[in-house]
């Protein structure tokens, strides 16, 4: 079954994007939900002329996109939470976590946008992927420490 996509899906794509998925998928999740559209020929045309109109907003959307990322940089956030003896944490690291770090040096990023190359249960060094934009992925180095 072929469907428009109303909003970014991790894993699946962006919005305004067309894609197959199984038909129970489609019809008992995606389109109740609000999150796509049956792909009809008149809902083709009608995306396709929303895509033409906001053409130019995208390029300013994707242009702030890696404006943030430059900015970013090569910044390497500190997370600190309790942790056992051994170096295990206590739960896990999370993007809520990572959301606020970089918040708190300035910089708004959505935790939706935010994926972790591995779980994060120990001590150490990691890094995370930013999905600022469908064409720019940043990634950010961060040490999770004891409290």
């Amino acid at each position: 079954m072929e469907v428009i996509l109303t909003e970014d899906i991790q894993g699946l794509g962006y919005k305004n994007d067309l894609v197959s998925v199984k038909g129970g998928y489609g019809r008992n999740y995606l389109i109740p939900k609000g999150l796509a559209l049956v792909a009809s020929e008149s809902n083709k045309k009608r995306i396709g002329e929303n895509v033409k109109q906001a053409a130019h907003k995208a390029a300013k959307i994707q242009q702030d996109a890696e404006s943030l990322a430059e900015s970013i940089g090569d910044l390497v956030l500190e997370i600190s939470t309790k942790a056992g003896e051994n170096g295990r944490i206590f739960g896990a690291v999370t993007a809520l976590q990572i959301s606020d770090a970089l918040k708190s040096k300035g910089f708004e990023v959505d935790r939706k946008k935010i994926s972790f190359k591995s779980a994060v249960k120990t001590l150490g060094d990691y890094t995370v992927i930013l999905d600022l934009h469908r064409e720019v992925k940043h990634e950010v180095n961060f040490k999770v420490v004891e409290a």
